[in-house]
């Protein structure tokens, strides 16, 4: 039996004919673009390649004796809140794809912006690849760079804060 004709052994001539080089390419994709799924439509054939994602779960304290009762008159500790994360800035400029940012033209080169830079509207100050093609973000405005809120090479989600200018 055939890889093609697989997704047909049982003789049904509805079932859909898997490409499964098709698969292992976007596969491939979905690991070099670090995304969590990827979906190709041809006409009325639809492919989905997605994986989960693990999330590593803050380890569980677990007492390692039975612990023993506290002192009547002793005050409950309450644990200290963590912080909340800092919200992103109203005036970054946001992705506008999904993809990896890079900050400078290629690798060894010097960035396109540094903290403090003076860039002048229509500068590129980001790359972002999607699809192995290299996309330029430029600066919608003249202004001074406040802060570059990602890191070279690093993955990038849509409508994510990438840098300040002011």
């Amino acid at each position: 039996m055939t890889e093609d004709s697989s997704a047909n052994a049982a003789g049904d001539k509805r079932a859909m004919r898997i490409d499964v080089t098709l698969v292992r390419q976007l596969a491939e994709l979905l690991d070099e673009t670090q995304l969590t799924e990827i979906e190709v439509e041809d006409g009325d054939r639809k492919v989905r390649v997605a994986r989960s994602v693990t999330v590593a779960a803050a380890p569980a304290l677990v007492p390692a004796a039975t612990p023993v009762a506290a002192p009547a008159l002793a005050p409950a500790a309450t644990p200290e809140p963590a912080p909340a994360p800092a919200a992103p800035p109203a005036d970054a400029i946001k992705s506008p794809m999904v993809g990896t940012a890079y900050l400078s033209p290629e690798p060894g080169a010097s960035p396109f912006i540094a903290v403090g830079d003076t860039v002048a509207a229509g500068a590129t100050i980001v790359i972002i690849e999607a699809m192995k093609v290299m996309n330029p973000i430029t600066a919608p405005a003249a202004g001074t760079v406040r802060a570059i809120l990602i890191d070279n090479g690093q993955p990038v989600e849509y409508d994510q804060p990438l840098v300040v200018i002011a």
